[in-house]
């Protein structure tokens, strides 16, 4: 997924952290840090509570690091214009309509993927458009979310036709064989699966490395 960074080629999907809005970034690093290494981390979206562009860039000053020290790839949930003077390694947009904008805006060499796509209409427009990868699953603002058989039918058409990544978004943590076995190439986790566990993320995240391991991925 990261186009800065080269990593060995590796059988089956990665994870992809989804953050809950941050606004306090100095009490989240930690824990940002500790669940990128506890699992095979390719990149974190990070969304951040709507503030100044000033607040914006010293949040994000202080969380992007965190996560390219383990290796993954920084992505800005929205606020293109802010992610060259964050270093971030890309932007995830919320529409298949921001794709072409965010894709004119950010350097070729940064990723440029997107969720919200209710049709296959709207992942085909983000291809199009230039997306680096499309995100299906992902819940709304309002905390909704595709069920699984509808998930698992998405993924599986991406799969088939395209070579754009996939990214398939777990809202429970035994989703993720399915998803793997769907085709998935990259599994999101979020709040459910991740930042809201009793166990901590960490613990959490070293659970679903397990699920991914014991899933049998599309050859």
């Amino acid at each position: 997924m990261d186009r800065r960074h080269s990593k060995p080629e590796r059988v089956g999907p990665r994870f992809v952290l989804v953050t809950p809005a941050i606004e306090d970034a100095a009490s989240f690093a930690p824990k940002l840090a500790a669940a990128c290494r506890a699992g095979d981390v390719a990149a974190v979206v990070l969304r951040l509570v709507p503030a100044g562009d000033s607040e914006l860039l010293a949040r994000a000053r202080v969380l992007v690091p965190e996560a390219q020290a383990t290796g993954a790839a920084l992505l800005f949930g929205g606020l293109i214009h802010l992610v060259a003077a964050a270093a971030a390694d890309g932007v995830h947009v919320a529409n298949a309509t921001a794709v072409q904008s965010a894709r004119s805006t950010v350097t070729p060499s940064r990723i440029v993927g997107t969720g919200g796509l209710a049709l296959r209409h709207d992942a085909m427009v983000a291809a199009e458009g230039g997306a680096d990868y499309v995100m299906f699953g992902e819940p709304d603002v309002d905390g909704r979310r595709t069920g699984l058989p509808a998930l698992i039918e998405r993924v599986t058409w991406w799969a088939e036709l395209f070579e754009i990544p996939c990214v398939a978004f777990a809202g429970r943590i035994d989703e993720i064989p399915a998803l793997v076995q769907a085709g998935a190439d990259f599994i999101a986790l979020g709040d459910e699966v991740i930042w809201n566990a009793p166990e901590g993320p960490s613990a959490a995240l070293a659970a679903a490395t397990l699920r991914l391991g014991a899933a049998e991925p599309v050859q």
